[in-house]
């Protein structure tokens, strides 16, 4: 987990406003990118998460850019910290997050990018939320080790393509993404990592996952994008 990105890639500190909120962010471009993805953390993390920070960094290096951001404010993260219930209010998260992704939609040097969505845990509802909220502005999705049953009945209206993927040794939320899964109306796909955990610590699982996401993201952000929408510089 010690990567370094190419040299070409450019990391700038954001403020998204969300309301009467900013919500702090990390926009990283790598030079031609295909298309980029707005990550929404889990359970009790942010954006310094090193689990998304890695994946991040692997889909940088496969032309991607990405945007990690906090969806709650420092004072928020400490109310959390003791009572556990914000990172379950799925829909201030979904708003928060829809407000990245339309920022992202208006900016100058993201505008012409197609747009994807990376949750994790309870994270993975508030995108697939936002991608039945935002059909026309986000083009994929995928999920680690998430809980899309919390996005309960807007996950029929999710036609973005989406990818689940959750560790084999983790029944409970495999469990969950099966009985989700079915409710997709898009474009789906169950990928269920051996030996993983919920938090893909056990070695090379994180990888895996990071593979998985690239390729779903260039199949359906990088090409599309390509065909229909402006070409980079």
């Amino acid at each position: 987990m010690r990567e370094t990105l190419k040299p070409e890639a450019t990391v700038h500190a954001v403020r998204i406003p969300c309301g009467s909120l900013l919500l702090e962010g990390d926009l990283t471009l790598p030079e031609g990118a295909a298309g980029i993805v707005v990550f929404a953390h889990g359970s009790g993390s942010s954006r310094h998460s090193p689990r998304n920070q890695w994946v991040a960094r692997a889909l940088n290096e496969a032309g991607l850019g990405t945007l990690l951001l906090d969806l709650l404010t420092l004072e928020e993260e400490e109310v959390d910290e003791r009572t556990r219930r914000l990172r379950f209010d799925i829909p201030m998260l979904s708003r928060r997050l829809a407000a990245a992704v339309d920022w992202a939609a208006q900016r100058p040097e993201t505008r012409h990018l197609a747009i994807g969505c990376f949750g994790a845990s309870t994270g993975a509802a508030a995108a697939l939320e936002t991608a039945a909220m935002r059909p026309d502005v986000v083009r994929a999705v995928v999920s680690r080790g998430g809980r899309p049953d919390l996005a309960g009945n807007l996950l029929h209206r999710v036609t973005a393509p989406t990818l689940l993927i959750v560790g084999g040794h983790d029944p409970e939320v495999l469990d969950l993404n099966r009985t989700a899964y079915e409710d997709l109306a898009g474009v789906k796909e169950l990928q269920v990592v051996p030996g993983a955990t919920h938090l893909f610590e056990e070695p090379g699982t994180l990888q895996e996952v990071a593979r998985l996401a690239a390729e779903w993201f260039d199949r359906h952000l990088a090409r599309p994008a390509a065909a229909g929408r402006r070409p980079d510089g």
